[in-house]
């Protein structure tokens, strides 16, 4: 039985991602009926799927009277004006958006790590930040074998993350840098190529950014443990696509990191590269366009008793989003709707 699915946002840079996920057709599911809505702005632009040309729409209330799930990337605001009408017109919402990550009526689930947790729904269900989804998923084994009581991360995020202007930005800014000519800045508060901004969104009072917040909290609502110490440092880097992360975590019982990888091999939604004297380990380059996170230089933390020291590397747009979403997407309609 197939579904009527919904991408709201459809032209944007995950909605795109999305679609092309879609045409690979590895997902176990079948579509009665595809709708793309977007902003006013990008209805009436035609996009080609499944040997058709299909008009974007402009979203609104009425959008949703046929859907059985919609998928929403387009902001924030954009969930929080549309998503409940999505909801009272029969849709389940998978939003990629912050909105509702930390709403205790929202699950907030990773595939592969707590699809339990779609059952808790009452109509919208968050996909997490796209650096806590591949950290999430690195780390789950681990956590179900030996516990995990702290987490500090460093990340590594590309561009990709703020969208196609900022991915413009870096292209146009490199071969002015390479021939000493005049930079400008509109995305990013400094120049990013060549560069690395330690500034994702806002600051708090306390100096954590939003996006370092974000990794704290969504992690300690997945692995449903308000105990787990979460730090994180959050970096922008000239990279296109794929966020890399250096995870240092302590674990409640030892592992070691022989038995780290093995766990890790075994896992589903991760796959191991780790063979750092053959110069093997994941980069983003290589991993841009695939679907796993990838896991490498897997090694024991000798400064403490039981730590361990992972670096996690997935493609922000597919895993970190889209992927996720349509993994929900194919859960919800095995089991679910």
């Amino acid at each position: 039985m197939g579904i009527n699915l919904a991408i709201v946002g459809s032209t944007g840079a995950v909605g795109q991602t999305i679609l092309d996920i879609l045409r690979e057709n590895n997902l176990d599911f079948s579509l009665n009926n595809l709708k793309l809505l977007a902003s006013e702005n990008s209805a009436g632009t035609k996009i080609t799927f499944g040997g058709k040309e299909i008009t974007v729409e402009a979203a609104n209330s009425s959008s949703f009277h046929d859907v059985d799930i919609a998928i929403f990337s387009a902001g924030s605001s954009v969930s929080k004006n549309l998503a409940p009408k999505a909801v009272e017109s029969g849709a389940i919402v998978i939003d990629n958006s912050s909105a509702f990550r930390m709403d205790d009526k929202v699950p907030l689930v990773a595939a592969g790590v707590n699809y339990e947790s779609l059952y808790e729904h009452e109509g919208i269900i968050a996909n997490p930040n796209c650096s806590t989804i591949q950290m999430v998923c690195a780390l789950k084994p681990i956590l179900d074998h030996a516990g995990i009581k702290r987490i500090v991360v460093s990340t590594y995020q590309s561009v990709s993350g703020t969208g196609y202007q900022a991915m413009k930005e870096l292209t146009e800014q490199s071969p002015k840098y390479l021939n000493n000519e005049a930079i400008e800045k509109q995305i990013y508060p400094h120049q990013i190529a060549f560069n690395m901004l330690p500034h994702l969104d806002s600051f708090d009072e306390n100096g954590d950014t939003k996006e370092e917040l974000k990794m704290v909290n969504e992690t300690k609502k997945i692995f449903q443990d308000e105990n787990i110490g979460v730090t994180a440092t959050t970096v922008r880097v000239p990279v296109f696509i794929g966020h890399s992360e250096a995870v240092n975590i302590e674990t409640k019982s030892k592992l070691s990191a022989c038995d780290a990888r093995q766990l890790l091999e075994n896992f589903s939604e991760v796959e191991v590269i780790d063979d750092p004297f053959e110069a093997k380990y994941p980069t983003p380059i290589e991993i841009a366009g695939k679907d796993q996170v990838y896991v490498g230089r897997i090694r024991e933390d000798l400064s403490i008793d039981n730590g361990l020291n992972l670096w996690v590397v997935a493609d922000n747009l597919r895993r970190g989003a889209a992927f996720n979403a349509l993994l929900l997407t194919e859960y919800l309609a095995k089991y679910i709707i």
